[in-house]
């Protein structure tokens, strides 16, 4: 099923492709340019023509192809502002474990796709949450030996900064009772003191040394595929955090052959970023495939207690990781700011993002305008001390944020946190008022990476069965007209392209995205259940979904 579902994707995607490079006017339903709604929008050459009445836009684009959107609506070009492109693509690939109902339904999954795919290789899997389980607990190596004993099996939880490994696996890690964990890393152990499998954060290299990694061909493949992904989901590009240089190399080889269907900028892993952080940001001939800057990690997530709090977990001791040393990424930022590097920091906890800003008004102290200038981002945001949020504001520190982590984390954050740092937490509304910039985004595959959950979760703040918890502070969802900017015009600045992209104003790139409601408009339910009917990028339609 899955494979024709591929098949059929790639072959709408190639159909589109080839028919693209046409003038076009788009009619026949809501067309919102980012600052109003209009009749018509005609491209010419790649960039908006004319956006207004439908006579006068015939007029700009003569025997321009005309798209009926038959009620279908067209909004800037939506951009996922923290996305991991090959995760996507290779999420399509292994194992995946999304929507995992049980402990049991894991087993039951791993059984199957074991059968399916036999072999003495690792097995891989990503995707499981156990917050909303019935077992509410995380799985164990000897749930993973009832399903595969002999052979070697690793699956990591959503966020990524957690996994489970198998007794085999462990074995050919040489993990035991004996081993330590090394810094900003947690072994997990029962009351044994053996290990229960869950390796949390920087522990999770003590088995990942051991996991062969993808060939340049496969990783080719998955960025291909998370790439053609994102075109059909509606998305007209990605910022795609802790890249690799295969991975940029694989986009340019798309891009070259004009087979790159989303815009991509990177920004690269520190292991990867020496050249960026010694000669800057870079973008190819193309305007497809930019390089700009290094995400670094100050801490862990909250669904695997890894973030770092100020005080201690309201469930469970500790007060989580930091998983880089402060002077290492005091040397990257000093780098950066010489080179002109953008820097993007993974911070989640209240403490780990005081950390990021920290740092970033130490890396600037002499002149504090050129922080602003440089817009530099923090990743997450996702718990803040009050007196934290109108530091972003003033420093000029974007705040790169995903709404839908705020309806998943319901199930779990208000057990982990406590009511009272609720009240900075997932705090879009608040940063908001303060003045300062967000850019929204996903974190695929970490979520599903869908734009309309995206836009729904930032502007209704329930989770898509339209539930909610009793201390989800409602007042922190945005309006409408926020979230489009958080989507679109956000991601725009983040990246550096404000002047180009992020609305459909006259001279602007012609990068758009069409659903099948009105966002602006329709019921949240209807905006759970639409899809994308159309994405444009560069004038060029490159996904256009069967009518």
């Amino acid at each position: 099923m899955r494979a024709t579902i591929a098949l059929a994707l790639a072959a709408a995607l190639a159909a589109a492709t080839s028919a693209s490079g046409q003038d076009l006017l788009l009619r026949g339903g809501p067309i919102y340019t980012g600052e109003a709604r209009v009749e018509a929008l005609a491209v010419k050459d790649g960039k908006v023509a004319f956006a207004g009445p439908l006579g006068a836009a015939r007029r700009a684009a003569p025997g321009a192809r005309e798209i009926d959107l038959k009620g279908a609506a067209a909004y800037p070009g939506f951009v996922d502002a923290h996305a991991h492109l090959s995760g996507i693509g290779l999420r399509e690939m292994t194992l995946n474990l999304e929507g995992a109902a049980s402990v049991e339904d894991l087993v039951a999954r791993l059984g199957a796709w074991n059968e399916a795919h036999p072999g003495q290789e690792v097995l891989s899997g990503r995707g499981w949450i156990e917050t909303h389980w019935p077992e509410q607990r995380f799985p164990t190596r000897a749930d993973l030996d009832r399903a595969v004993a002999g052979r070697p099996v690793v699956l990591t939880r959503a966020d990524g900064h957690a996994l489970v490994a198998n007794s085999a696996m462990l074995a050919l890690a040489g993990v035991t009772a004996a081993t330590a964990a090394p810094d900003g890393g947690q072994i997990l152990k029962d009351a044994a003191g053996q290990p229960t499998g869950m390796l949390i954060d920087n522990a999770m290299a003590l088995v990942r040394a051991k996991v062969p990694p993808p060939d340049a061909a496969a990783r080719a493949e998955a960025v291909r595929r998370g790439a053609e992904v994102y075109a059909a989901r509606g998305w007209t590009g990605l910022h795609n955090m802790a890249a690799s240089r295969e991975e940029t190399a694989a986009e340019q080889a798309l891009a070259d052959q004009g087979r790159l269907p989303v815009r991509v900028e990177n920004y690269m892993s520190l292991a990867e970023g020496g050249e960026v952080l010694a000669k800057g940001p870079s973008r190819d001939a193309t305007g497809m495939v930019g390089v700009r800057g290094v995400k670094l990690f100050i801490d862990g997530a909250l669904g695997s207690r890894g973030a770092a709090l100020l005080a201690p977990y309201a469930d469970a001791e500790g007060t989580g990781l930091i998983v880089t040393p402060p002077e290492v990424i005091a040397q990257a930022l000093a780098k950066a700011r010489a080179s002109g590097a953008q820097v993007a920091i993974h911070a989640i906890g209240d403490r780990g993002n005081r950390l990021a800003l920290d740092a970033y008004q130490q890396a600037f102290a002499d002149d504090p305008a050129a922080l602003k200038a440089a817009r530099w981002r923090v990743e997450h945001a996702q718990i803040l001390s009050p007196e934290d949020l109108p530091r972003f504001a003033e420093l000029g520190v974007i705040a790169s944020m995903q709404p839908s982590h705020a309806i998943g984390d319901l199930y779990f954050a208000p057990a982990r946190l406590g009511p009272e740092r609720l009240k900075g937490a997932y705090a879009w509304e608040s940063l908001l008022q303060t003045g300062a910039a967000l850019a929204g985004g996903s974190d695929a595959p970490v979520e599903k990476g869908d734009p309309l959950v995206e836009f729904y979760a930032a502007a209704y703040r329930h989770d898509l069965a339209g539930r909610s918890g009793p201390d989800w502070r409602p007042q922190e969802a945005v309006t409408r007209a926020q979230a489009l900017a958080m989507l679109t015009s956000g991601p725009a600045f983040a990246a550096g392209r404000e002047a180009e992209l992020g609305a459909l104003a006259v001279g602007r790139t012609a990068d758009i995205s069409v659903f099948s409601v009105d966002l602006m408009t329709a019921p949240f339910d209807q905006i759970a259940k639409a899809h994308a009917v159309m994405t444009i990028v560069g004038g060029k339609v490159v996904y256009e979904a069967a009518r």
